[in-house]
């Protein structure tokens, strides 16, 4: 097992000597091989199904991105196939997972291995890191997992176990800290079986060593964990820098003409990029529709409101991402003449809205429409 320098003595965590012989490797295949969960992108060396898993469960947990890994290779079986799709079609097979920025790099780094590596997925960690979308994790899970070539991936699961493990106090959010953790999870890996073992570190974080009330007593490690002998798991992994969220504030409008509504697509770079939404207003702080009709925005969407009637038909409803927190409400519109200033949007049979790619919160929308 690996020893650790007395903390009082300000050693760097880089002069840990690891003297285990393959203890903890051997420990986590023998548990993987016990405990893994039975996944569909599991024992397989297809690069190509193995990317699209490890971007799909980026920021999707494994039950909720399973049905979208199954969909996406079902349509998609091939990088030939994704590279030769419509961008939209992509987002359409995305729709529901977030973070759509995953779904066009896949899209754009499947053309770039057709047109620069003939449609074969590169076997070496420099070419595959350099594909859009692309980071040292995903490149290190790829490499490993179909080529069994030993370069060691480290996520939030491997972070949390190593952490404990060794009590290290290095804070996961820094490069130092990042690059610490990959050289402790480099040099305990058995390279003969790379891919199995990062396969393994990564299973055990998610199912045993969770990030609350960890099950110490059945845990293989409980006799060498540093934190579980401390009684500190729970203090560990250390985080430097707290995420800041910020609140942002959506008011969407549903205007329905006899069976026609108006979308728009959102060609800025921001959340939902090329994908599809009602007309809408977005606005620093939360407003009840008396204030929002003083607003420029909306006097520019109906230029005539008094000749609008608007129901709230949704209000406040939340939806969180990673460092914002979305607040939604929806009112339904009756206009008495169709406005020019809805000449920018695309106007659309209500019954051909589920051709275009949305967002979550236009499904919040949806939802309510279809159920009120």
């Amino acid at each position: 097992m690996a020893t650790q320098k007395n903390k009082t003595d300000k050693k760097e965590y880089t002069e840990l000597e690891f003297t285990d012989n393959g203890f903890v490797a051997s420990k986590l295949i023998e548990w993987y091989e016990s405990n893994k969960r039975e996944l569909p992108w599991r024992d397989i060396n297809d690069p190509y199904k193995i990317w699209i898993s490890e971007i799909i469960l980026q920021q999707t947990r494994v039950n909720q991105g399973m049905d979208y890994y199954l969909r996406f290779i079902d349509r998609f079986p091939d990088i030939h196939t994704l590279a030769d799709a419509d961008e939209q079609e992509v987002l359409k097979y995305w729709q529901g997972l977030g973070y759509y920025s995953r779904a066009r790099n896949l899209h754009a780094a499947a053309q770039t291995v057709v047109n620069d590596f003939g449609g074969i997925f590169p076997n070496d960690y420099h070419s595959i890191i350099q594909l859009k979308g692309i980071g040292e994790y995903t490149a290190s899970a790829i490499i490993s997992f179909a080529w069994n070539k030993p370069y060691p991936v480290v996520d939030g699961n491997v972070f949390r176990f190593l952490s404990r493990l060794l009590m290290i106090d290095e804070p996961i959010d820094t490069n130092k800290g990042k690059t610490l953790f990959t050289k402790i999870a480099g040099e305990l890996m058995d390279v003969s079986q790379a891919g199995i073992f990062n396969q393994a570190i990564m299973e055990f974080g998610a199912l045993q060593c969770v990030p609350a009330s960890p099950n110490c007593f059945t845990c293989p490690f409980s006799e060498k964990c540093f934190a579980y002998s401390e009684s500190k798991t729970e203090a560990y992994p250390v985080k430097l820098n707290k995420v800041k969220i910020k609140n942002r504030y959506f008011h969407y409008f549903y205007i329905r003409i006899n069976d026609h509504i108006h979308i728009r697509r959102r060609t800025e770079k921001d959340i939902w990029q090329n994908l599809y939404e009602f007309p809408s207003i977005e606005t620093t702080e939360p407003l009840d529709f008396e204030d929002l009709k003083k607003s420029e925005n909306f006097r520019n969407l109906f230029p005539v409101s008094e000749k609008i009637r608007c129901k709230l038909i949704l209000k406040n409803k939340k939806h969180v991402l990673t460092h914002r927190v979305l607040w939604m409400d929806l009112y339904q519109v009756e206009l008495c003449e169709e406005s020019e200033s809805l000449s920018s949007y695309l106007k659309i049979p209500f019954s051909e809205l589920d051709n275009y790619p949305v967002h979550r919160l236009m499904q919040f929308c949806l939802e309510k429409i279809v159920n009120q």
